[in-house]
């Protein structure tokens, strides 16, 4: 108790040296949770992105090929793999399944290449409340009404429909109402068109909506002339997200004592094995091919990745500086208070207690300063995710895998900044504080004369 209150004192006796070094800390910890928060909120987009629009957080794929070379993704008897699912992942939530298409979307003034998911609107209440109708702004030129939402999230339920990314609308120059032309390639090379009308254009998802739209179900049956109970993935969603490897592991066990053909598991997307891997394997008929959510988005996790690397790079350097700050900050302390040191020496403190001393003073500077920054950084990341500030410009919603700036402050990481600009303070100033532990009385004293 003694030391504390003479580490206290101490602090309190050099009011400048400490908020120097506090409001470093305290800058430094409120990045680093802000950072955290931004990293948080990209894996938070990205699950919710990659889950709804492309994804189940389990799959039963499948590749079909009438020739060793060629490859098609469905899988055949998909009531039945519904039901093989359920008997082997009870905790699921839902079961559903989509079909799968790639072709051309081609209007009047422009063409883009998409994937098309054939869906059925009343299996798909969690996309319906991830998506929402974009203003004209976001894909019109100059629009008369910027603000104006034309469309509904409903129009699938009417056959001969897409519903289209913002950014799609802006490429092809069409609107809610316009007509566009679906061409795509069956397994038997033969070329198909089908009409469809713009029944509502959403808001972009950041990279997850540059290659995704929707269309009814039968839209892709009549395109690639699909018999009956053929489907293009079973998606099963789960009560626990974190679960999802498990119980890949699960079913992919239960299929295979089911009989059924599997491919090995490969994580990799869907769509990477439709064009490399699986063309190039001597095999033919129908296979399975079972992934969890994180091998469909693989491609985006690498954006998570150089986000962490980014923050880690970012707080080193500063890391770096405060070390240095604190290190040369206390050396001088330790020269100032060779007297001090002394005193205490003679009056019976040893060294451990005078190491003590030095080490609790950056304890106590390092905790305070950096805890106030971690909670000041919480409750910025909070205020700007609550105030839903929109991102225009398209790299970054490229990164952040949305529209709007998306903050995600855990508890776990304002203590995780917090415990490592501590232990920084304390590694800075040990060196300075073992210098002190070894200054002898005798020699305070010489200094002190």
């Amino acid at each position: 108790m003694v030391t504390l209150q003479i580490a206290l004192n101490n602090l309190l006796a050099s009011r400048r040296r400490t908020l120097f070094l506090g409001a470093a800390l305290f800058g430094v910890t409120l990045l680093f949770v802000l950072l955290l928060a931004l990293t948080a909120g990209v894996t938070d987009n990205l699950i919710r992105g990659a889950t709804n629009i492309s994804s189940g957080h389990v799959n039963i794929g499948g590749y079909y090929k009438s020739t060793p070379s060629d490859s098609q993704t469905v899988v055949l008897n998909a009531s039945q793999l519904k039901a093989e699912a359920k008997e082997a992942l009870p905790d699921a939530l839902r079961i559903i399944d989509r079909l799968r298409g790639w072709g051309k979307v081609i209007s009047d003034k422009g063409t883009v290449q998409s994937g098309l998911n054939g869906i059925d609107l009343a299996d798909e209440s969690a996309l319906l409340e991830l998506l929402a109708l974009a203003p004209a702004k976001d894909y019109i030129d100059n629009p008369a009404n910027a603000e104006e939402v034309k469309g509904s999230l409903d129009a699938l339920q009417k056959p001969g429909t897409i519903m289209l990314f913002a950014s799609q609308a802006k490429r092809l120059k069409v609107d809610v109402g316009d007509q566009v032309t679906l061409r795509t390639e069956t397994l038997k090379g033969q070329s198909n068109t089908a009409e469809a009308v713009v029944g509502a254009v959403v808001r972009d998802l950041g990279l997850l909506s540059s290659f995704a739209s929707f269309v009814p179900k039968q839209t892709i049956i009549e395109l690639y002339q699909f018999k009956p109970d053929v489907s293009g993935a079973v998606q099963i969603y789960l009560k626990d997200i974190d679960r999802s490897e498990a119980a890949m592991n699960e079913l992919r066990a239960h299929l295979e004592k089911k009989g059924y053909a599997q491919l090995e598991h490969d994580g990799q997307p869907f769509f990477i094995k439709l064009l490399q891997t699986v063309p190039n394997e001597e095999w033919t008929g129908a296979k399975l091919d079972v992934t969890t959510w994180e091998d469909e988005s693989s491609f985006l996790v690498q954006i998570i990745i150089g986000l962490r690397a980014i923050s880690v790079f970012l707080v080193m350097l500063l890391a770096i500086v405060i070390v240095i700050g604190i290190s040369n900050t206390m050396t001088i302390a330790v020269r100032e208070r060779t007297r001090e040191i002394g005193t205490l020496r003679a009056i019976g403190m040893n060294r451990g207690g005078i190491l003590a001393l030095f080490l609790l003073e950056a304890l106590l500077l390092g905790l305070l300063a950096s805890g106030a920054g971690g909670i000041t950084g919480g409750v910025v990341a909070a205020l700007l995710d609550a105030g839903g500030l929109k991102v225009d410009v398209d790299a970054i919603r490229v990164v952040l895998l949305s529209n709007t700036l998306h903050l995600v402050p855990r508890v776990f990481d304002i203590v995780l900044a917090v415990a490592a600009l501590t232990f920084v303070s304390m590694i800075a100033a040990f060196f300075p504080a073992l210098r002190a532990a070894r200054i002898t009385p005798v020699t305070a004293m010489q200094a002190a004369e």
